[in-house]
């Protein structure tokens, strides 16, 4: 007999395999010593009350319970297939890859950056020497931004793919089980390099292609259909087809579409700051504890709060996390957010940020109507912190309460950025539609959660990489460039995707349609 049942425990008895059993077989009215087996198929923290649980649904059964493998998926030889282009190697475009091959086409995967182990020497720079390489860091390369930004695998996009199937992909190249389990999944920036290696040898092993250091710079067209591409070292290469998984932060490739005559379309996004506290304050607010118990994770928190009609939010929550600079050219600082998998470091961050469009963006003085609006905006704003910062990778940074006071801060507390940070009035650096609504904001997140508002706290200038602002249109069935037959745009970069997992089912929906379209079988 087998059943599942939902339970609720102590977090040191949730540790603990013999009470989890016990407790599942009390659940399911089996009688006592009868159960020999269980499996936790989903697990999450409760910590709605004083005494936080770990709520648990268990698979319970009085026979072994068979075990299930999480194999890889079946790669034949595609050496000799129809080619495509895949323009960047981030979760988009890897999991495109892995498609493609599944159905018998040959992916030609082109990365501007370098693999996923030589980024490091280039991140390096960036928290050291305060250098940064345009085409390497931590939004280039392969695995793309979220190789070294955390690997947070939460998505609510359940009705655009496969979520489950991507989990159990990771799983197979090489991440914990426990993300099939976890109500939040989180591989860790430590963890990722190893699967996103994986993931590329399985593509080159099946006759697939990833090149490094290959930009691309152009379009090959053959009337209004795109037949290939352009590299920056002046060769060519030609496909079947050709899909764009850039990313957001590909801002040349923006430009290059705008001057070929590919038409996009500007998208609302968002902006803020990264705040960060020390993980204590986090835990005392959530776990309603003074010290927290050694069975629970470092808490997490997620926050919204409407200003003036728009939404200021918490995004890219990371306990136990660190600050990164994730700048892609040298005269920006851009904020990001990462925790290794055991998220055991001292501060917790988040970027909050604000919901942004032209109609509500009164102190830019950019043409609403050019597509690339949004990536004007925050390229102003990046730059603005790039100079308050000493022009250099230092962050201009405010205690929280001065923020929200409109103070300056004689001086700012610790902070994880490794590239350190500067006082500086970061409430009059935002541009002022911004920062009059994350002054709200923080007022409203005091009150909703006991702790967050303190001058222990520090804001960190700027969070501007939240999502693409653009969108790169294409048919709802056919998933080409609405006007440029043979383009795929895919992905993050495109407009499609917000998230690791999103990413990589729109790359898989991508090459099911490329397959459908030139009717190739596997």
């Amino acid at each position: 007999m087998q059943r599942t049942v939902e339970i609720a425990l102590s977090p040191r008895e949730a540790a603990d395999p013999v009470l989890v059993r016990d407790a599942a077989e009390e659940a399911a009215a089996m009688a006592r010593g009868t159960a020999l087996a269980s499996r936790v198929l989903k697990r999450s923290v409760d910590a709605r009350s004083k005494q936080p649980l770990i709520r648990m649904r268990v698979l319970v059964s009085d026979a072994p319970i068979a075990d299930e493998p999480v194999a890889r998926p079946e790669l034949h030889d595609v050496s000799a297939a129809p080619r495509v282009i895949i323009v960047g190697a981030g979760p988009a475009g890897l999991f495109c890859a892995l498609r493609c091959i599944e159905r018998g086409l040959r992916p030609v995967v082109l990365e501007r950056g370098k693999d996923v182990r030589a980024r490091r020497r280039d991140l390096a720079a960036i928290n050291k020497l305060h250098v940064v390489d345009p085409d390497s860091n931590y939004c280039f390369g392969e695995g793309g931004a979220g190789t070294y930004s955390d690997g947070k695998l939460y998505t609510r996009s359940h009705k655009r793919g496969d979520v489950e199937g991507v989990l159990r992909a990771l799983v197979a190249f090489g991440a914990s089980p426990d993300i099939l389990v976890d109500a939040h999944p989180h591989i860790g920036t430590n963890k990722l390099p190893g699967i996103i290696t994986a993931m590329r040898e399985a593509i080159v092993r099946a006759g697939g292609e990833v090149r490094f250091n290959s930009k691309v710079t152009g379009l090959l067209r053959d009337d209004s259909a795109v037949r290939g591409v352009r590299l920056a070292d002046g060769t060519t290469l030609t496909a079947t087809a050709t899909v764009l998984a850039t990313g957001h932060s590909a801002r040349d490739i923006f430009r290059m579409l705008v001057a070929e005559g590919i038409r996009i379309e500007r998208k609302d996004f968002a902006l803020g700051v990264r705040v960060e506290h020390p993980q204590a304050i986090i835990d005392q607010a959530q776990y309603h504890c003074a010290v927290r118990d050694p069975y629970l994770p470092p808490a997490s928190y997620s926050l919204v709060q409407q200003v003036e009609g728009l939404g200021v939010y918490s995004f890219c929550m990371c306990p136990g996390g660190i600050i990164a600079p994730c700048a892609t050219a040298p005269d920006e600082v851009v904020t990001n957010g990462w925790s290794p998998s055991k998220r055991n470091n001292p501060f917790a961050n988040s970027g909050v940020v604000v919901t942004i469009s032209p109609e509500h963006a009164r102190t830019n003085p950019r043409d609403p109507s050019d597509p690339l609006w949004g990536m004007h905006y925050q390229r102003d704003a990046e730059h603005a912190a790039w100079k308050a910062g000493g022009k250099r990778q230092s962050a201009p940074a405010q205690r929280l309460d001065d923020f929200i006071q409109g103070r300056a801060s004689i001086d700012v507390p610790a902070c994880s950025y490794p590239p350190g940070i500067v006082p500086w009035r970061v409430d009059e650096l935002l541009p002022q539609e911004v920062s009059l609504r994350l002054r709200e904001g923080f007022k409203a997140f005091g009150q909703k959660m006991r702790g967050y508002r303190t001058n222990e706290a520090v804001v960190v200038a700027v969070e501007s990489r939240t999502s693409s602002p653009v969108r790169v249109p294409r048919d709802a069935i056919t998933l080409e460039h609405a006007g440029a037959p043979g383009l795929y745009p895919c992905g993050e970069g495109a407009g499609y995707a917000g998230g690791i997992v999103s990413a990589a089912m729109d790359g898989q929906r991508v090459a099911e349609a490329i397959a459908q379209r030139y009717n190739v079988r596997a």
